[in-house]
């Protein structure tokens, strides 16, 4: 891990900020590049907070859970990238009073305690590797539930807004666009037209109206670049968050990758100057269809 670190929690900083990062590949943990180097300039204006809680779109699953053990381990839930991914660990601890206090909070909403199930997925090191690279804070995920409506995870996430008022700062993880089979091997900065038009849209309605986000679901554009919802619901978390204020999330990375993913990041509180471009995403291995992944 790096020396590069944020100190002692900041307990007198208020409302901690709320985070939607545009992941791409896991190789982005291991590699500097626009993207990665605009995630580090934004961990450096950080407050440290008591705890991460963190929606992974790679904790996808049909029921909402917390992670809830003391020490979650750093799951490698991809195919075909090298060792050296493989090998990299996030030993961030866990918070089990967190989890139990997300439990409580989204009542009467049910959130069960995983105490040994899961732990941190890519979704979720390949972004913190950058914002908080001595895994110095205790990390919490929560699961993204496959059998709700799009629009219970507006409802919960308006129920974990005050959690940022006692010290938990709320990382969401995804991608606005994310369709694997039309990727590009060959242009890592390249955008389709329709990538573009969506992601967009989604910027627009954030900065108009996040309360109403899943207008964009009706977007021409929709089904082509959300063809499936996992990476797109982690979005609908920080909407819900900043539905729940009254504020106006920021686009504050932009940028694209292969073609056919947003690595667009998107703040409330944070301190990046919005609309710092990025590029050279990290890119997927060329012997595994992409769609095969797990990216």
């Amino acid at each position: 891990m790096s020396d590069e670190g944020q100190g002692l929690p900041d307990r007198d900083a208020g409302r901690m900020p709320a985070l939607f990062i545009g992941h791409g590949s896991p190789m982005n943990t291991l590699e500097r590049n626009g993207f990665t180097n605009a995630w580090r300039s934004l961990g450096r204006g950080l407050p440290r907070p008591s705890a991460l809680l963190v929606i992974s779109a790679h904790w996808y699953f049909g029921a909402t859970a917390v992670t809830a053990m003391p020490k979650p381990r750093t799951i490698h839930d991809f195919y075909g990238f090298p060792e050296a991914l493989f090998d990299f660990d996030y030993p961030a601890l866990g918070a089990p009073d967190v989890a139990q206090e997300v439990a409580d909070i989204a009542k009467p909403l049910w959130v069960g305690l995983d105490r040994d199930q899961w732990g941190l997925d890519h979704g979720a090191w390949s972004v913190l590797a950058h914002l908080y690279p001595q895994a110095d804070v205790p990390v919490v995920q929560l699961s993204i539930n496959a059998l709700r409506p799009l629009d219970y995870h507006v409802d919960l996430a308006a129920r974990l807004a005050p959690l940022r008022d006692s010290g938990v700062m709320i990382l969401a993880s995804g991608n606005v666009v994310h369709n694997l089979r039309e990727v590009q091997w060959k242009q890592p900065n390249a955008v389709f037209d329709w990538a573009e038009r969506f992601d967009d849209a989604v910027v627009a309605q954030l900065a108009d109206a996040p309360d109403d986000i899943l207008k964009v679901c009706e977007h021409p554009d929709y089904a082509r670049a959300v063809p499936t919802p996992d990476h797109f619901i982690p979005l609908l978390y920080l909407a819900g968050l900043a539905a729940a204020e009254g504020s106006r999330p920021e686009a504050i990375v932009r940028g694209y990758s292969m073609g056919s993913l947003s690595m667009t990041c998107h703040a409330i509180g944070a301190d990046l100057p919005a609309g710092t471009d990025g590029e050279n995403a990290s890119v997927l291995p060329h012997d595994v269809p992409a769609d095969q992944t797990n990216v």
